[in-house]
């Protein structure tokens, strides 16, 4: 973001000027606009570091405030780049941190004196540090790459007891106010630049100009990721969509050695993919990278989603190797990735927001517009809220006008659920046809049960033998996105009365949603993980999902509770939007809300890869569905 010797960026780090011209170049950088906070870590944080480089005597260094790793995937707090010995570069990892003190979970956990848990420090800066050694092209200048961690407020026993969690395999210094204050002859030591020089403009110069590309043993582990993985083999409509892709994809890119086939169109290539729930977009969307990575390196593929749940489970099954992470960068930085990259795979592609007029999304424009292949996977009918819903007809309108290519390709398997198309057909007709009843109970186990009670019941004996079973919801009841500092449960803002029965007393069945941040035990266990891993992570079994944190994954068993917003009378669906908590949707007619509860609904019924179960709580649509699903006693054990 701003770049310079440490003596003339020191000399300029107080005035006021200097920071407006940071905050503009954040925000041209791709990263938003600079919030409060963080202009107000700058002021904090900035003076003590350049105080101390000047102390130690290193103002003739290159210094990089908020460096940005390509993609937006990281920015890095500042970067110090010398001459180091034996001719290489040497690159200084320091992350500020304005902490007084913190309290230690793990080895990889803290928490913050907000009470929010972060990353350990240490590993933080140690992933950082992992970029710079995975992502030098073989062309690149050979790099002596070292990381410090700087804690100018705390004192010397908070940076100790830091240092001391995260083992000393790292390699990674924890610098305190006292560290600052030593001698300045020790001081150069403690920050790892004790043998850097001033570097030429030439080697300046030279590290600015790398192109940043993954290594061959990072290919190696995210390949072995994304296709050596048995759930990521492709048959049928898949398979035949990767070879017509990997097929334009040599058309049009570039392949390792720079060569571009003799009969490429110049003007690039836009490809659309799309399929209903379960028929396998994402795995080939992630296959697709893989080859991408390995054929055509030098356009630095790159694979993004609208979907930030979606996001945070493949930076999650990526994490052993933290240079993946900048694969996938933020939906955010979808403008300036479109102009880095020349092959963009964009996932739920329908989830980008359009503009008030309704055209195409701005940022999905540019991408058509500027990216040599674009490979979009998109479901038209997974649009869950009204400013989403891009589709097919509109990139080809856009993509022919820019003079692009286009292709479209229709996956039509169903591997989720099952694999069962008998069953995703079931559920198109019951929510947007004429609903049938379900005959094919040894071909998918679905049925409806009694009461909420009932399903918590049958979710926590599937997590019990095994299997991650979650319930998911409509949104329908208030979720309360805050607690109290230091609580350790969550509120139980899901309430469903029920009436008596011959059986029962009236009862009151309550929940939680799953957490807005993970939850963690006063002893650092972890009582609810954060909610875009609720799918996946230990505890999410006993908060209740929504279609935000649902979308785009799958589970083992899944249970489905059919809100008040949604109901079956006079043979039809009717849609309620004063029964809906979600602020975007609560205002529109009946008419139009209906077609996003519609959708809602498909994807949560359409999670479960081996097992689903359905309760609503209006009796008049729990009675319809009892009449179309088999009793419980006719379902498998979940232990099957």
């Amino acid at each position: 973001m701003a770049g310079g010797r440490v003596g003339d960026l020191a000399a300029a780090v107080g005035d006021p000027a200097f920071l407006d011209r940071c905050a503009k170049s954040y925000t041209a950088s791709g990263f938003g606009v600079a919030s409060a906070a963080e202009q107000r870590s700058w002021r904090n944080s900035w003076p003590a570091l350049f105080a101390a480089l000047l102390r130690a005597g290193l103002s003739d260094l290159q210094i990089y405030l908020e460096y940005a790793t390509p993609g937006g995937g990281r920015r890095l707090d500042a970067l110090l780049v010398g001459a180091a010995p034996r001719g290489m570069l040497g690159l200084v990892i320091v992350e500020l941190k304005q902490w007084q003190t913190c309290r230690i979970l793990d080895a990889e956990r803290v928490m913050r004196q907000d009470g929010l848990v972060t990353a350990h420090p240490v590993h933080q800066v140690a992933a950082y540090r992992s970029f710079f050694e995975h992502w030098r092209p073989q062309s690149a200048p050979a790099l002596d790459t070292r990381a410090v961690v700087l804690l100018h407020n705390a004192a010397a026993a908070e940076g100790s007891a830091l240092s001391a969690s995260a083992g000393t395999s790292h390699g990674v210094p924890v610098l305190t106010g006292t560290d600052l204050a030593a001698p300045a002859p020790q001081l150069a030591g403690r920050l790892r630049c004790d043998d850097l020089k001033a570097p030429g403009s030439s080697q300046v110069q030279e590290f600015e100009n790398i192109r940043w590309e993954p290594s061959g043993r990072l290919l190696d582990h995210v390949s072995s990721l994304l296709e050596g993985h048995s759930t990521f083999a492709l048959v049928g409509a898949q398979q035949d969509a990767f070879v017509r892709i990997r097929a334009a994809a040599a058309r049009h890119l570039p392949d390792r050695n720079g060569s571009t086939a003799q009969d490429s169109a110049g003007a690039g290539a836009v490809i659309t993919v799309s399929g209903g729930p379960g028929s396998g977009k994402t795995a080939l969307a992630v296959r697709l990278l893989g080859h991408l990575m390995r054929a055509h390196p030098l356009t630095r593929p790159r694979f993004l989603t609208p979907s930030g749940t979606l996001r945070a489970h493949l930076l999650d099954a990526t994490k052993s190797h933290s240079a993946a992470r900048e694969l996938f960068p933020p939906a955010g930085a979808m403008g300036s990735v479109a102009r880095q990259t020349g092959a963009l795979i964009i996932d739920e592609a329908q989830r980008a927001r359009r503009t008030p007029d309704r055209s195409l999304p701005p940022e999905l424009a540019a991408v058509i517009e500027h990216v040599p292949l674009a490979v979009i996977f998109l479901d038209e009918r997974q649009v869950i809220r009204p400013h989403e819903g891009t589709t097919v007809e509109e990139i080809r309108t856009t993509a022919q006008t820019l003079g692009r290519t286009h292709h479209h390709l229709e996956l039509t398997g169903s591997f989720r659920c099952g694999a069962s198309a008998a069953y995703t057909a079931w559920v198109d007709a019951l929510l947007y046809g004429t609903p049938h009843a379900w005959d094919r109970t040894g071909e998918y186990d679905l049925t409806v049960t009694d009461d909420p009670f009932a399903l918590q019941e049958w979710i926590e004996q599937a997590t019990c033998d095994g299997h991650t079973a979650r319930t998911a919801a409509g949104f329908c009841w208030r979720w309360a996105r805050s607690r109290a500092r230091g609580a350790t449960t969550l509120p139980l803002d899901i309430h469903i009365d029920l009436p008596q029965t011959s059986h029962t007393p009236a009862r009151t069945w309550r929940a939680a949603w799953n957490a807005a941040d993970t939850l963690t035990a006063p002893d650092g266990a972890q009582l609810a993980p954060h909610s875009q891993l609720w799918a996946t992570h230990t505890g999410g079994h006993q908060q209740i999902g929504c279609i935000y944190t649902a979308q785009g994954l799958e589970y083992h068993h899944a249970g489905v509770i059919i809100g008040p917003d949604l109901t079956w009378r006079d043979n039809r669906w009717h849609a309620d939007p004063s029964q809906s908590h979600d602020p975007q949707l609560r205002p529109l007619p009946h008419d139009q809300y209906l077609r996003y509860a519609l959708n809602t609904y498909r994807v949560l019924l359409t999670r479960g890869t081996h097992a689903t179960r359905i309760t609503s709580t209006d009796p008049a649509t729990h009675h319809m569905l009892s009449r179309l699903l088999p009793p419980p006693h006719h379902t498998r054990d979940t232990k099957d």
